[in-house]
């Protein structure tokens, strides 16, 4: 299932033979730095099969970021739904994305997140989507900039679902892109 394309790349549903590449991202300590747990194989086996099949059910997920000329999958950036209640309303999108080491630095992420944004907006017709780093995640925090996401400043927050074990991986910023409302116009 294709998603969307832009210049350099494509963004599709999993297929098999990207289950190694979905394993090295999971586990990459460059990649996880600022996530509090590395997954097993066999997690990674779950987690990639349920956002598969999230992806076929309702187009939402972590899509597989691909090379549009050989098709080889790099990481992912997505659309998703988040469940932080408290934090971001019910029924909140967060945009997300992991990029193998390999293929750091050549602005991938930024050019699959810019399309996603559009894709959002144009497509699926959201309110609005959020996005959320480690408050000492430059690399994230810059690609939501470079977006055009507006920080919610006031609005950081520590992650409930991380650990009492990490403390240092608690504290995270907030951002959102909010679209104008789109007019419909009937005949």
């Amino acid at each position: 299932m294709l998603i969307v394309e832009t210049e350099r790349l494509i963004l599709r549903n999993w297929q098999d033979e990207d289950r190694n590449l979905f394993y090295e991202i999971n586990r990459d300590e460059k990649v996880m730095e600022f996530f509090p747990l590395r997954r097993s194989h066999a997690e990674c086996d779950i987690l990639f099969d349920r956002n598969r099949d999230m992806i076929s059910e309702t187009g939402l997920g972590f899509y597989a970021l691909t090379d549009r000329v050989t098709n080889e999958a790099m990481g992912f950036c997505g659309l998703s739904p988040v469940d932080l209640p408290g934090i971001l309303p019910e029924g909140a999108i967060e945009i997300g994305w992991r990029l193998a080491t390999r293929f750091w630095g050549r602005g991938y992420v930024t050019e699959a997140a810019s399309r996603l944004i559009e894709y959002a907006r144009a497509d699926l017709r959201l309110p609005d989507v959020h996005a959320f780093a480690v408050d000492r995640n430059h690399r994230s925090i810059a690609v939501t900039q470079r977006i055009g996401m507006q920080r919610l400043i006031g609005q950081d927050f520590d992650h409930p679902k991380v650990p009492e074990t990490h403390p240092h991986l608690k504290r995270h910023v907030l951002f959102r892109t909010q679209f104008e409302s789109i007019e419909i116009r009937t005949r």
